[in-house]
């Protein structure tokens, strides 16, 4: 039985009580010669970076994995050599969490964690192919039961995640227990490849609601909520200017109220869910992904903006604790501290 919205919601939001199991049409954009004369560099360039995320899509589903993991290895050294702006950042990142390291040591754990973020995608490539035996394979999850105790219960969960290990792969997991999941995604420019992750997503059973530039997403995620449902938010990042002030291994950096906000509009748990890989555990390139679910997050403060600045400092201690476990499977290259970003 699938566990979720049973409410109606609006016409965005339509299938987030029902699985989708259409597989993306990812090359379906390629343009003619001729058709490119016509457009501007802006949109050739968008044009072609949409057709080579869906020609790496495919290419990467048919290839053997093994074959898969050693080449998006070598696409994470080149990246790392090329230190552009997002590993420059990332370097910046890791260094707050494992501050202790020498220069040599965060140059190798950066090189590692773009490797980790290179899997991520090979992975996020190959895992509408998965069978739903080998989507459970590679999931070793603990505590799970905290958030599928109070869903079977009828209350709604919202799962707040960090860019930490593979979470396209924990929401594959869950809706395998029978659960639909509920999301949000950035709005991603060019609009073709947006609508290709949209589409993966809702293949994998998810619905994906955008950020901006569409229907009120707060309405129907406080609608999916309050029936039961199950609302899976990545967190660790301000992207509407709105956050709220933490400390973050010792420095303020901003962060989104909204998980905390959902929760308390609608009395779901708040529930902090953490995810990293091992090293594998065969010869083909696989692995595993860890998924661990944390006790939920509450707050005794009084009035709504002391309960939000408790909750989300709260849920900033996991992001930090987590990074310090597993730096090596951040994927945060952006800024996120105040000080990266010119808010300090």
């Amino acid at each position: 039985m699938d566990h979720g919205c049973s409410a109606n919601l609006d016409s965005a939001s339509t299938t987030a009580c029902h699985k989708v199991t259409s597989v993306p049409r990812l090359l379906d954009i390629s343009p003619s010669r001729a058709a490119l004369r016509h457009l501007s560099p802006r949109a050739v360039r968008d044009g072609v970076v949409s057709w080579g995320y869906g020609a790496g899509w495919m290419l990467s589903r048919r290839l053997p994995e093994q074959v898969v993991a050693g080449a998006f290895d070598q696409i994470g050294n080149l990246a790392t050599r090329r230190d552009g702006h997002g590993v420059q950042q990332l370097r910046r990142n890791l260094a707050r969490a494992r501050p202790a390291l020498s220069s040599a040591e965060l140059d190798e754990l950066t090189a590692d964690a773009m490797k980790s973020y290179l899997r991520y995608w090979r992975e996020a490539f190959r895992l509408p192919e998965w069978s739903r035996a080998e989507i459970d394979r590679r999931m070793v999850a603990t505590h799970e039961r905290r958030m599928f105790d109070p869903l079977e219960a009828g209350q709604g969960v919202v799962a707040v995640l960090g860019h930490f290990g593979n979470w396209d792969h924990a929401g594959a997991w869950v809706t395998g227990r029978g659960f639909h999941v509920t999301t949000v995604a950035e709005r991603l420019k060019p609009e073709s490849l947006f609508d290709q992750f949209v589409e993966y997503r809702e293949s994998l059973g998810m619905t994906v609601l955008p950020l901006t530039e569409g229907p009120d997403t707060t309405e129907a995620l406080q609608t999916c909520l309050r029936s039961g449902g199950l609302v899976a938010l990545l967190a660790d990042r301000d992207l509407t200017s709105r956050g709220v002030d933490v400390e973050l291994l010792g420095e303020t950096a901003r962060m989104p109220i909204g998980p905390a906000l959902l929760a308390l509009r609608t009395d779901a748990v708040l529930l902090p869910v953490v995810s990293w890989y091992d090293d594998g555990d065969d010869n083909s390139g696989g692995g595993r992904t860890h998924l661990d679910f944390l006790p939920p997050l509450t707050s005794t403060a009084a009035g709504l903006r002391h309960r939000l600045s408790d909750l989300t400092q709260q849920w900033a201690d996991v992001v930090g604790q987590t990074a310090r476990e597993h730096a090596t499977d951040w994927h945060m290259l952006q800024p996120i501290w105040n000080a990266d970003r010119g808010l300090s």
